[in-house]
This record gives C-alpha cells, sequence and structure tokens, in this order.
C-alpha cells in the first residue's frame, strides 16, 4: 500500500503569525495532531504539532502569545504519494516522529500519521491473529 492510500488530502494549514491557541483550537476543531504551518517568506513548509504546543506549554510560556513559527519544525522529512507504507514507518521511526507531509511537484498534497498506517495495516493483522488461532 501507497502513501496516497493512507494520507489524508484534508490539510490543516496555517500562517506563521498564527498563536499556539489558535492552533490548537484549529486542530481540536479538526481532529488532527498537526498542521502544516506555510512561511512563504521565510522558513517554506514546516509541521507544528500537539507536542510542540505541549512542550511550550510546559515550558510555561503563553499560547496566547507564542506564535506557530517560534514552534514549527522546519527541518522537515517530506514523503511522496508514492512512498509504500513501510518506507514512511522507517522515515518515522528513524527520525523520531508521528507525521509526515506528503508533497507532490513541492506541493503538499497530504500528510500521514502514525495513526494513518496503523488503520491500513491493521486489517491484515488481525486476518493473521484469526488464522493463528485455527
Amino acid at each position: 500500500m501507497l502513501v496516497r492510500d493512507a494520507m489524508s488530502s484534508v490539510v490543516l494549514t496555517i500562517g506563521p503569525t498564527h498563536t499556539l491557541r489558535q492552533a490548537a483550537r484549529l486542530m481540536s476543531a479538526r481532529r488532527v495532531g498537526a498542521a502544516v504551518v506555510l512561511d512563504t517568506d521565510h522558513c517554506g513548509i514546516g509541521i507544528l504539532t500537539e507536542r510542540d504546543i505541549l512542550n511550550s506549554l510546559g515550558a510555561g510560556q503563553s499560547p496566547d502569545t507564542e506564535t506557530a513559527c517560534s514552534h514549527t519544525t522546519n527541518a522537515v522529512v517530506f514523503a511522496a504519494p508514492v512512498w509504500t507504507l513501510e518506507e514512511a514507518a522507517a522515515a518515522m521511526s528513524s527520525g523520531g516522529f508521528r507525521h509526515l507531509i506528503v508533497l507532490d511537484d513541492h506541493e503538499p498534497v497530504g500528510i500521514v500519521s502514525v495513526r494513518d498506517i496503523i488503520r491500513c495495516w491493521a486489517p491484515a493483522r488481525r486476518e493473521v491473529a484469526v488464522l493463528a488461532d485455527v
């Protein structure tokens, strides 16, 4: 199975000046764990995750004054729609992250998470478990 089969093609994008509270509200409303931060003037494409927001809060920073650009990961590993899920999982595992922005022709076309990969693999694993019980 390929990344394009597992990814969400509806991507939450925010700007670099969104506060962490604004980002958290949008992420919560969409029920997603990450937002793509588009900063065409400076850093290009980055990602802001739940973990980034939690780290900021844990450090005592204000979610009303801290901005997405201050907490965005810009050293992003991007996936291609034609990667296998195994390639995506290996990139996540080696990089220690849970989301990959999917680019096609240098444009974000989706995001794939660990949860997406597990969702795709779970039915196959369940079938193996059932066969093993026979």
